[in-house]
């Protein structure tokens, strides 16, 4: 029986091993979902104007939209509205996250904090950030201000929420095993508290990415000049469909590398949880 316990890590390693895929399938993979995605809606729109079922403007095919992306990068204006977004969401995200972690370190694993802030963040998690847009505008007009604040906002809770839980589920015998080896104080958070946490930080943090671009677009929607939201408005409101879509592809896409590279800071900080 002892025997068999100390090889049932080996063997669930074993078991993980051998269901992944090799690093070049999953590449061929989601290569192939990418272009059977866009085989699907060239078929479609290209439906739409052989059956005429309803006005193709509606739904233009993805060369229409590729072309608009790529007559705006020609022209110039895309890079600044892509400039004016990122900035915006990075100055809104890191503020969040700052806050987010802070908060949420000092709430796990001090009571009194957690007694305090908990009930403050329970009550206005489930107001939708939409609902306060207003209120922002109302305070600190419209100007920058507002929508790197309500971005702020917005990616605080996710972030928040996943820290406490993050330290509220280390294993207390790990604690106490730290300070029977004399880690006190500063030493005990930074080097037991802070490293057991990363990975559910790192989880808020992703959720946080994906929350600050979607909300940015509707930030950028009111009092904004410049943006990929603002991009979206402008389509909107002359009827530029390939434009919108362009910039909501545009908008997916950066969203997906700031995931991409969120994952690949958990893959840098939580090594022992990816074994090569």
């Amino acid at each position: 029986m002892a025997q068999f316990l100390s090889s049932v890590p080996e063997l669930m390693d074993a078991g993980l091993r051998g269901s992944r895929l090799p690093r070049g399938r999953a590449l061929a993979l989601r290569l192939a979902a990418i272009v059977a995605f866009l085989v699907l809606w060239s078929l479609l729109s290209g439906a739409v104007v052989v059956l005429k079922l309803f006005n193709p403007i509606f739904l233009p095919g993805p060369w229409l939209v590729l072309g608009s992306v790529l007559d705006m990068a020609v022209r110039g204006p895309l890079w600044i509205h892509l400039a004016a977004t990122l900035e915006r969401v990075a100055m809104g995200f890191g503020a969040g996250a700052a806050l987010g972690v802070a908060l949420g370190l000092a709430a796990g694993h001090l009571t009194p904090v957690r007694n305090v802030v908990e009930p403050l963040v329970e009550v206005l998690r489930p107001i939708p950030p939409l609902a306060l847009l207003p209120m922002f505008i109302v305070w600190v007009g419209i100007g920058e201000a507002s929508k790197i604040g309500f971005i702020t906002y917005a990616t605080f809770f996710p972030i928040f929420l996943t820290t406490v839980t993050g330290v509220r589920q280390i294993d207390p015998l790990l604690v106490r095993a730290a300070q029977s080896l004399g880690a006190r104080g500063v030493a005990l958070f930074t080097r037991v508290i802070l490293p057991a946490a990363l990975p559910d930080i790192l989880t808020g943090l992703r959720l946080g990415v994906a929350l600050a671009f979607f909300v940015i677009v509707i930030s950028e929607f009111i009092g904004a000049e410049h943006g990929l939201g603002y991009l979206i408005n402008d389509g909107r409101n002359f009827f530029l469909v390939p434009q919108m879509l362009g910039a909501a592809v545009v908008l997916g896409l950066l969203g997906y590398a700031g995931n991409g590279l969120v994952r690949l800071l958990e893959r840098r900080l939580t090594r022992w949880q990816h074994p090569a």
